[in-house]
């Protein structure tokens, strides 16, 4: 189950580009990305994950962003909680693998002109 966002569309964000980390509390975290949407022409948009009740996760420093593979694109789970990983996981317990993930108890997300 996802969180309402059609990955499809946006290809899973495979080669999208990673933007920011914003740590705006220890359980309140905030993505950027921009990605390429299918539904405007493979356009790109901006797109923001905002994370409260962060539980678990692994981050990666906003300096190495830009190095960040996004050729698998990202995975979105919802299990007792939401996960996020960038790559291709099937479930809660690899997920944990990912160069970096997120585990909260809600996703809301955004989009805007790029």
């Amino acid at each position: 189950m996802s969180i309402g966002i059609d990955l499809e569309r946006f290809e899973h964000f495979k080669d999208a580009e990673f933007r920011s980390v914003e740590i705006l509390s220890p359980t309140h975290i905030k993505l950027v990305f921009t990605v390429q949407d299918k539904a405007q022409g493979y356009d790109w948009i901006r797109m923001t994950f905002d994370f409260h009740g962060v539980q678990d996760a692994k981050l990666i420093d906003e300096s190495k962003l830009q190095f960040v593979d996004m050729s698998e694109g990202i995975t979105l789970l919802k299990d007792k909680f939401f996960l996020f990983a960038i790559g291709e996981y099937n479930s809660a317990t690899n997920i944990k693998d990912s160069i970096f993930y997120i585990q909260a108890d809600d996703i809301k997300y955004t989009q805007g002109n790029f």
